[in-house]
């Protein structure tokens, strides 16, 4: 075997080292690729179910703020309606105790008419009326029920006989339903498919059975 010979051996067993470590580093390098790909998709997927965790939690906290909305509506129309009905109280016991100091002094007259002229007892006072809601003044004096924000009808003049007071009837009437203008839209509802209940149509959960709310057609998703 001559020295050439020698030397091409040599430099092939050389290739063939120099092969054999960078083939073994390239498939140290092809597995770390299909871990990290593979690592990826796994993520990929947990993000695709935060998002729609997250859009969910969007859903439910819009669906918690259309209720409070809706609250807020109905307290300043409730509001309103208390504000009215006391400006309507206000009037009609003001106009009761105005009217009360043309009636006293009639009534007087007539009751003494009848008493000089053709011998009648007295008319019967206001509150000896059947069914009236009016009391009698123990102290004398007439005295209206106080009026919203602290005031009053004040009593006729001392010396003049006593009459009664206006009090509210003993049956509480309902207040006035309030007017159209304030009435507020339902909300969007949706059937819950596991107790069949009118719920929100963005609720995610619902809140008679706790079942989670799909939807009936759900999206389906994106092929990558």
């Amino acid at each position: 075997m001559t020295a050439e010979n020698e030397r091409e051996i040599y430099h092939k067993l050389e290739a063939m080292k120099e092969i054999r470590n960078k083939t073994i580093t390239l498939e140290r390098l092809k597995r770390s690729i299909l871990n990290e790909v593979r690592s990826g998709d796994q993520e990929g997927r947990c993000l695709a179910q935060y998002k729609r965790e997250m859009e969910l939690l969007q859903q439910e906290k819009m669906s918690h703020v259309e209720e409070l909305r809706q609250i807020h509506a109905d307290i300043n129309a409730m509001e309103t309606v208390i504000k009215q009905t006391e400006e309507s109280m206000t009037r009609k016991l003001s106009n009761a105790s105005r009217l009360h100091e043309d009636y006293r002094p009639l009534k007087a007259e007539v009751d003494l008419l009848r008493r000089q002229c053709l011998g009648l007892d007295r008319l019967p006072d206001l509150h000896e009326e059947e069914g009236s809601p009016i009391t009698p003044d123990v102290g004398g004096d007439s005295r209206f029920p106080s009026l919203p924000g602290g005031g009053s009808s004040q009593a006729p003049p001392a010396g003049s006989r006593p009459l009664a007071t206006f009090l509210p009837p003993a049956a509480p009437r309902k207040p006035p339903p309030p007017p159209p203008a304030f009435r507020q839209q339902p909300p969007p509802m949706k059937s819950c498919l596991s107790c069949h209940q009118q719920i929100h149509r963005n609720a995610p959960i619902c809140p008679l059975c706790k079942a989670k709310s799909r939807s009936r057609n759900p999206k389906k998703p994106k092929k990558k």
